[in-house]
């Protein structure tokens, strides 16, 4: 089945962004707090799927969580206390790029977390995210799935290609022999931690772009009528014709000033 196009992605993504808009607005104007955790296979495109919903959003309330790794302090907390920090408060998004559930994959398959740690936290990630929705979270919960043939493909590209090369590491490298691994603890992960009342939704994404845009319908289908206003603004026009910049100390690079920096070096603040 081939892919769909980017100018076919980019018509359907449009609307879709203006009802991601909308949301916001409801949010803000309703106070609730949204939280969306993407999980799934590496390279899958969970950084994309995010990037989509994101785009357009205000930066002020929609908030991108993606934590590294612990720190020594950090590793000898209660282990979801790292992330309670991260969660929205009122009006406000936020999508994790990753999660808790880091313990379920890659810390249980590449051996960083003992069989108790995983057996402990599958009996309190439920418990946890209770917790969250019933003082007014809205959580939703979403594995990107990819076959291996595909993820090899895209490792290769983030391989070759200077501007994705940071996205490859050598725990990426070594999860390629363990692809069956992840598979075994992502279905462990979902008999233990799909709940009624935080359930989990898989996406294909071995097509990236459809996998987006079926992501977020079915993120928007999941929300309340969202429609709010945008505030009226009073938009005035200007009293005498529009001024055009002075400069003093320093003098813009790029335009018509043939890029060179005039004046003193150095920021002036």
């Amino acid at each position: 089945m081939s892919k769909l196009k980017r100018k076919d992605y980019e018509a359907q993504l449009e609307p879709l962004q203006l009802e991601l808009a909308a949301m916001g607005r409801w949010l803000q104007h309703s106070g609730k707090r949204l939280m969306v955790i993407f999980e799934g296979r590496d390279t899958a495109g969970k950084g994309g799927a995010i990037g989509s919903i994101s785009e357009n959003l205000n930066p002020r309330q929609c908030h991108i969580a993606a934590l590294s790794k612990p720190s020594e302090r950090e590793a000898g907390q209660w282990y979801f206390q790292r992330y309670v920090p991260h969660l929205p408060a009122a009006g406000e998004i936020v999508l994790f790029d990753r999660s808790w559930y880091n313990r379920a994959g890659v810390e249980q398959v590449m051996g960083f977390a003992k069989p108790e740690q995983v057996k402990a936290f599958l009996k309190q990630a439920p418990v946890f995210e209770k917790l969250l929705v019933d003082d007014g979270i809205l959580l939703f919960k979403y594995w990107l799935c990819c076959d291996q043939a595909q993820q090899e493909e895209r490792f290769a590209e983030r391989l070759n290609d200077p501007l994705k090369r940071w996205k490859l590491s050598p725990i990426d490298l070594q999860a390629r022999a363990h692809y069956d691994d992840y598979t075994r603890a992502r279905e462990a992960m979902l008999e233990a931690t799909h709940t009624k009342h935080a359930p989990w939704t898989l996406v294909d994404f071995n097509d990236q772009r459809q996998g987006r845009l079926s992501l977020i319908r079915d993120l928007l289908s999941r929300l309340p009528d969202t429609e709010v206003a945008p505030a009226k603004l009073d938009f005035p026009p200007l009293k005498g014709k529009p001024a055009k910049e002075k400069f003093g100390v320093l003098k813009p690079i790029g335009g018509k000033s043939g890029g060179k920096s005039g004046g003193k070096s150095g920021d002036k603040g």
